[in-house]
């Protein structure tokens, strides 16, 4: 527990720092970089490059200070930050380092203002806050590890097969080396996959599990962008046969199993974690929504194998939206997702689980139509790893 003159010192100093926090954060991560070297792998450049990951940095430090007397506000968020870092397999230990170069680059930007108290007092709140997560972080490891077929740390996988879901969109499946089975998985989970040399680089990425749990593999299905180290490397040289090292699968972005009609709202590849959701509750009899926003057919993954399941199932209805369709395409809508055209898909009472994700734009809409549908907030839910500023328009 933080004393009370350390507590009172944090939470007058919040409004300095939220001012500044933006700079702070861009000398932070150059300050980690060059004094630790061995956390780049850590990191997504692409995010770092765009700015996504140093706001959502600058966000938390700032909220965290906000409520250094009260973090049960934080819960949720903390839960986010757990599922994430042993995603990614952080260690105790790089806490350190991230927690000098944080002090260092807040008297880098504050100067004189930054006094010895006021270091010192953020020195010993980040000291609570690296020690919250290291211990929750740690029960989750231990819990991943007793698991049937589970794991700590990363364990080593062979690819099985790989399947092309549509122009952009290839899956990878993935069988353990050592063949003792993997875990049972919540849908709507991700994992991180290790490259040990991509242009000479050691790079990690997360992926969302795209398949229901309870097969003999793990199944990503992933994009190729443009500029994406990660997913051109899968797309251009991994084949079957070649090993990957992977981390346990993480996330609280997981289907809600109850009887409420279940709403399933993507847009590109955020189709993923919902091909898994909807795999799994296929044979439940639940009402299922599955609405899917995609520039045309040639990029729409996993459109015959929804077709399928509905045809098989009368309680799963597809509908499709394509912004940009050719001549070939047959969407039920086009242009892009409209408040009208979900509320169609909802039943008088709003009372629906909706899970959404997609690109930043189209998940700005989504959240916005679910306000205006009057959908309780509770049972809204998507997964967003850059600040939460972002998604309102």
């Amino acid at each position: 527990m933080l004393d009370a003159q350390t507590i009172e010192i944090i939470k007058s100093t919040v409004p300095v720092l939220k001012v500044h926090a933006d700079d702070i954060t861009k000398a932070f991560y150059p300050l980690l970089f060059s004094q630790h070297p061995d956390v780049v792998p850590y990191f997504n450049q692409t995010n770092q490059g765009k700015g996504t990951q140093p706001k959502a940095l600058a966000n938390a430090v700032v909220a965290y200070g906000a409520n250094i007397d009260a973090l049960g506000n934080l819960s949720e968020t903390v839960s986010k930050i757990v599922q994430k870092h042993v995603a990614l397999g952080i260690e105790p230990s790089q806490y350190d380092a991230v927690g000098s170069c944080l002090l260092q680059a807040i008297k880098a930007v504050l100067g004189d203002a930054a006094t010895e108290e006021i270091i010192t007092a953020w020195g010993k709140a980040y000291g609570q806050l690296a020690e919250l997560l290291i211990t929750a972080e740690e029960s989750l490891y231990a819990e991943n590890e007793s698991k049937p077929g589970g794991w700590r740390g990363e364990r080593e996988f062979t690819l099985a097969k790989r399947v092309d879901e549509s122009a952009v969109i290839t899956s990878f499946y993935f069988e353990p080396v050592d063949g003792k089975g993997v875990p049972l998985f919540e849908p709507g989970q991700f994992l991180t996959i290790i490259l040990d040399d991509v242009d000479g680089a050691r790079l990690r990425r997360n992926y969302s599990l795209s398949d229901a749990p309870g097969s003999h593999y793990l199944r990503i299905s992933v994009k190729r962008e443009p500029d994406g180290a990660v997913s051109n490397h899968l797309h251009n040289n991994l084949n079957p046969g070649d090993r990957v090292k992977l981390t346990h699968p993480s996330g609280d972005f997981t289907l809600r199993k109850n009887n409420k009609p279940l709403v399933l709202l993507t847009g590109g590849v955020g189709i993923t974690p919902a091909i898994s959701m909807l795999n799994s509750e296929a044979g439940s009899g639940r009402d299922i929504r599955f609405i899917h926003a995609a520039l045309n057919s040639d990029v729409h993954a996993f459109k015959a194998h929804v077709d399928q399941l509905a045809s098989l199932h009368d309680h799963i209805s597809p509908l499709y939206v394509y912004s940009n369709p050719e001549e070939n395409c047959q969407p039920h809508a086009t242009g892009f997702i409209t408040e009208e055209l979900v509320a169609r898909q909802l039943p008088q009472d709003r009372d629906v689980e909706l899970y959404f994700l997609g690109p930043v734009p189209f998940m700005r809409a989504a959240l916005k139509i679910a306000k205006n549908l009057g959908l309780p907030d509770a049972q809204v839910h998507y997964e967003f790893f850059g600040p939460s500023e972002e998604l309102i328009a």
